[in-house]
């Protein structure tokens, strides 16, 4: 992907079904646990690289025994440094205890992180925060068991100023207006509150002592209960996962699904993770045994080990995020791995008109990294449209036809390269402006000797954001080849709306196709619809979000795509780059036919699965009419 964005984080949740000494003796090891969260979270690094956590569970601890542990860290390669700090523990422990090498039940007590449930977080920084404190697992710490509460999201909530004036009206005092701490502290609020019923139940009813009352207390809670008056008035996207100090434990989906969750069980373990390939290849577990969280609902663990499926929040119309199959999760996942294919496949009508239908002079590549499953499936349709023209041409002159002629058919190819190469590596240390922006043009380099002056040069990316590195960098290092024309293929549709829900694309200016309108809108005298708009959102600015409408479409609503995309790619061509350039883009038709279980497009629609996007993407364009650069949520 060209334009790098930093996005929606990823979980993992693992319970131990077992005693430590059946892992001991079967996998030849204590940590198995420790390890799998390892591998949990390093198979899902392409989720989070600014900031790594895992918290770990002790059940059946004795008073005065430690049964929390957490790590976090921010520190450029942060699942290393947690897992180097968790390893440097036990080897600490493990050296001056030797002992504990095969005593389990000393073993649990003495070492570190050494639990039966886990929940661990990677993230990005997005919105400028990366501090530690920023960091996941969050921990409600407190001297009765059940009531510590440890949690860890790929979230963002639309509605967080609401949510925390709730808490002020609970008598509650937030330390801070961020959703992670707004989220924990409902949850926190409703979990005290449950726990202080049960107690006055069995204190005034069952005749039960404080001290006698936790153990029944801890068996009682009902999380499902809990989570659903925490999460009533929620509007975002979220899979919630959390842990309470006895050992219970959940992951919650929002109703609209837009965040993922996958979950595996069996009568070892229970996972849960952002994505389902990494519970595959944690586990070797086949693909069909990995099940998706349905929307709306919480798989929840009691500390015995119990497991259920609980309806929290009423399903709304399934609106999973499409940037999911796009660009954010893992190629290897089997589903995933078609749809993007399908992505690129479904290009080639328009690249073929793009060409002029002329595949002997069309060399197509693709930007590094992740365009390249998407890119084999454009030249799959490139190969098929040949394969038709052989046909074709043989049909045609079957008559005439001779062993070379014949031969000289079959033996075109399509030709693909790879042509752009990034080199990871390269920083832009040049304070200088101008200098800057050239060293800028050198992150990508190309292959030489492949392309001829009389081709043209189909490009595939993902997605097209800014289009910022396209103008400065890759679309000169591809002019340098000579071809006469360079087409740039995005897979996704043109994104004209903000995200609220985890995506960091939360402002309009910094989107070109809402850059490109702008320019359209002046040049044909239609500018006035700014001040309309404006207007008409400032007049909804204070209803309840139910009631406002996404007033932005109509900015868009004068223009085809086509003249949008023609717009863009005059702006994204650099007065220095020769050859033509052409961009186009996907259809939301298209994209609906090669994900059709993921169907969330907001970011190219304006169609926000919850009532809280209209409001935000209102806001995001009042601050920009207003020069506002801040968020809208």
């Amino acid at each position: 992907m060209s334009d790098a964005i930093k996005h929606e984080c990823g979980i993992a949740l693992l319970r131990l079904k077992k005693p430590l000494s059946f892992y001991k003796e079967k996998y030849g090891t204590a940590f198995y646990a420790i390890q799998k969260m390892y591998l949990l979270m390093e198979k899902q690094h392409n989720r989070g690289q600014d900031g790594a956590g895992l918290a770990s569970v002790k059940l059946d601890m004795q008073p005065g025994q430690r049964y929390i542990s957490r790590a976090r860290s921010n520190k450029p390669s942060p699942i290393q440094d947690i897992f180097s700090q968790i390893n440097g523990r036990i080897n600490q422990e493990l050296k001056e205890y030797p002992e504990l090498a095969n005593d389990m039940e000393a073993l649990k007590v003495q070492m570190p992180y050494l639990g039966e449930v886990f929940l661990g977080h990677v993230r990005y920084g997005t919105f400028g925060k990366n501090s530690i404190e920023s960091v996941h697992p969050f921990l409600r710490q407190n001297n009765w068991m059940a009531r510590n509460l440890i949690v860890a999201g790929n979230f963002n909530l639309t509605n967080v100023k609401d949510l925390f004036q709730d808490l002020i009206r609970l008598g509650q005092h937030p330390k801070e207006m961020v959703d992670t701490v707004t989220v924990m502290e409902k949850i926190g609020h409703f979990l005290d509150d449950e726990i202080e019923n049960l107690y006055l139940h069995l204190r005034d009813n069952e005749g039960v002592s404080k001290k006698d009352a936790t153990p029944i207390i801890c068996e009682r809670l009902d999380i499902a209960r809990i989570l659903r008056r925490a999460s009533k008035n929620w509007d975002g996207g979220y899979a919630m996962a959390g842990m309470l100090g006895h050992g219970d434990a959940f992951v919650m989906r929002d109703p609209a699904g837009i965040r993922p969750a996958f979950y595996f069980e069996n009568d070892e373990i229970v996972v849960v993770s952002s994505e389902r390939p990494v519970i595959q290849t944690a586990f070797n577990v086949p693909f069909d045994e990995i099940k998706e969280l349905d929307p709306g609902k919480a798989i929840i663990i009691k500390k015995n080990g119990n497991v259920s499926f609980e309806q929290i929040n009423e399903p709304l119309e399934r609106k999973a995020c499409s940037f999911e199959r796009i660009y954010f999760s893992r190629g290897n996942d089997a589903s995933i791995y078609q749809e993007r294919k399908q992505l690129g496949k479904t290009m080639m009508p328009m690249i073929l008109d793009e060409i002029n239908h002329d595949l002997e002079n069309t060399v197509f590549s693709y930007i590094p990294n992740t365009a390249e499953v998407s890119y084999f499936g454009m030249v799959e349709g490139a190969q098929d449209i040949l394969n038709q023209q052989k046909q074709e041409k043989i049909l045609a002159e079957k008559d005439s036809l001779t062993p070379e002629k014949l031969q000289s058919i079959l033996s075109k190819t399509i030709r693909s390269e790879k042509i752009t190469i990034k080199d990871a590596k390269l920083r832009t240390f040049i304070t200088d402006d101008d200098n800057r922006d050239d060293m800028v043009e050198h992150v990508y380099d190309v292959t030489y000797g492949v392309v001829k002056p009389t081709d043209t040069l189909v490009v595939i990316d993902d997605s097209i954001v800014r289009g910022t590195t396209l103008k400065k960098s890759i679309v000169k290092m591809l002019d340098r080849l000579n071809p006469k024309k360079i087409v740039v293929v995005s897979s996704a549709p043109q994104i004209r709306y903000p995200d609220c829900y985890g995506i960091d694309m939360a402002k309009m200016d910094t989107l070109i196709a809402f850059n490109a309108t702008l320019e359209l809108l002046k040049e044909n005298n239609l500018y006035h619809l700014i001040d309309e708009v404006y207007q008409k959102c400032k007049a909804e600015e204070n209803l309840p979000d139910a009631e406002v409408t996404n007033y932005v479409k109509e900015i868009y609503a004068p223009f085809t795509d086509e003249q949008i995309a023609d717009k863009i790619s005059e702006m994204l061509h650099p007065d220095t780059v020769k050859a033509d350039l052409k961009i186009i883009f996907q259809t939301v038709e298209n994209l609906h036919l090669s994900c059709p279980d993921n169907l969330g497009d907001w970011y190219f629609t304006g169609n926000y699965p919850t009532a809280g996007g209209n409001r935000v993407v209102n806001r995001a364009f009042m601050n920009f009419v207003e020069g506002k650069n801040d968020r809208a949520y």
